[in-house]
């Protein structure tokens, strides 16, 4: 994969861990309390309709989470941007220990709570970022 297709891959990836976390931070609100409960009830399948997503609890924690995973698409997006165009090692091992060490602690958190299905989703995430990055990559410029 070229440099540039990689940056831009990067750039993209970013952007969609962005939006989850806008999404999940929505889950806080009435307005997205609809799009919390279609994707507990994917996560805790069957699709029945059983979990709840309206308590103060699990609104605070789609609040905290939401922030939490929209700063680290920020994040992943700076060092895509600003790092890895001058110093792609660098950049490459950021952004690959902070997605296998998300990886294996929610995959694990998935189980233990009962979700491994989300662990299953996690891989369409963590593929977002192994893809472009699974060999080293040399700068445009070197």
């Amino acid at each position: 994969m070229s440099f540039q297709r990689t940056l831009t891959w990067l750039k993209v990836a970013s952007a969609i861990v962005i939006g989850f976390g806008v999404v999940i931070a929505l889950g806080a609100s009435s307005a997205g309390t609809a799009i919390m409960s279609l994707f507990m009830d994917l996560a805790f399948w069957p699709v029945d309709g059983a979990q709840s997503v309206s308590g103060a609890e699990i609104k605070l924690l789609s609040a905290v989470s939401g922030g939490m995973m929209t700063g680290w698409g920020l994040l992943l997006w700076q060092v895509s941007t600003r790092v890895f165009p001058h110093e792609p090692e660098l950049g490459r091992s950021l952004i690959l220990s902070s997605i296998g060490t998300w990886f294996v602690i929610d995959g694990i958190g998935s189980a233990v709570a009962g979700a491994p299905l989300n662990a299953l989703f996690n891989v369409g995430f963590l593929a977002l970022f192994l893809v472009p990055l699974w060999r080293p990559v040399r700068a445009a410029h070197g």
